[in-house]
Parts: structure tokens; sequence; C-alpha cells
């Protein structure tokens, strides 16, 4: 199926679904959506990096330090993490993303989605999906700090990172 006819719930400020459209429609029209973002991690703590391939809908071409995407209509965020996390990295068998909190991101056009943040462990061998990912690696968290003011990254996942940095901080 071509990603622009999938279908997903569209949401209200309160995160309640209030119809049902296809994604290149809620794109198009700036239909708040749900999204989920796991922060993915191998064995010896490295985050999962990679660049989005020039062919995706949503911020081609650009750094995120987190796999994740779109909820699906009628799924729950916990199986779309898991769902996500999974086919962008390629393995089956990955242990359930840990839930850590939701917020509103808004782009500053008005055009915003509610975004679920999850965390996971992957001690798999790593295959991300060439029409996802067009280059990945693990780094040590300082690479990616280093990184963050070179490499142009995912608005979205930016202000995600900055949000679980306060709520680690937090904790």
């Amino acid at each position: 199926m071509n990603p622009a006819d999938e279908i997903l719930d569209v949401v209200d400020e309160h995160d309640r679904v209030v119809g049902q459209y296809p994604r290149g429609e809620v794109y198009a029209r700036g239909l708040r959506h749900r999204c989920v973002f796991i922060q993915a991690r191998d064995a010896s703590g490295r985050l999962f990096v990679h660049r989005r391939t020039p062919v995706k809908l949503v911020f081609p071409s650009l750094y995120d330090m987190f796999v994740g995407g779109v909820v699906g209509a009628g799924e729950s965020y916990d199986e779309a993490a898991l769902r996500e996390a999974e086919e962008e990295l390629g393995v089956s068998g990955l242990p359930r993303p840990e839930f850590l909190f939701k917020f509103l991101y808004d782009d500053g056009t008005g055009k915003s989605w509610w975004s679920a943040v999850y965390e996971v462990r992957c001690e798999l061998p790593v295959h991300p999906q060439a029409e996802e990912v067009q280059w990945h690696d693990f780094l040590p968290d300082e690479e990616v700090e280093r990184r963050l003011g070179v490499w142009e990254w995912v608005p979205d996942g930016m202000a995600a990172y900055e949000r679980l940095k306060a709520y680690r901080a937090a904790r």
C-alpha cells in the first residue's frame, strides 16, 4: 500500500479521535494525528541514529535520533511503538518499548500532532528498511550531542529529544 493511503485517526487537542482520513490528506490539510518516537539503544547504550531517505513524505533526507512514525487508525500508541521500532530497525522479537511521556508537538505553522515518546533496548542486529533509512549507526550520546549543530535534524525529533533530556534530568 502507498503510505499516503494509510488511514490515520485524526484527534483533537485532548487526543480524542474525531475522524479518520488517509495519511496524504491528513498531511495536506494539516490535521492533528498521532505519532510515536522510540529511542533505540544497543547493548552498549549507544543511540540509534539515522538519515531518512529523500522519498519520505515528511522531513526527507534529515537526520533523526528516534525511530517511529504515525499511529494507524484504531491502533494504540503501544502497538504502534513496537510495530514502528521493529519495521524501522528491521528486527523481530524486540522487547516492548517502554512508554515515557506524551506531548503535543506544534510545528509553528498550525500543524500539530500528539507525540508519544518511548525507549527500547535493541540487542539484535539491525537491518533498517532501505525505503526508510539512507544511513544509520549506533552513536554514543556525546557524539550525538556534537552532531546537533552540524547535521540537519527532523524538527519534531529535536523537540522530542529536548523534552526527553529534560524528563531524564528531572528523574
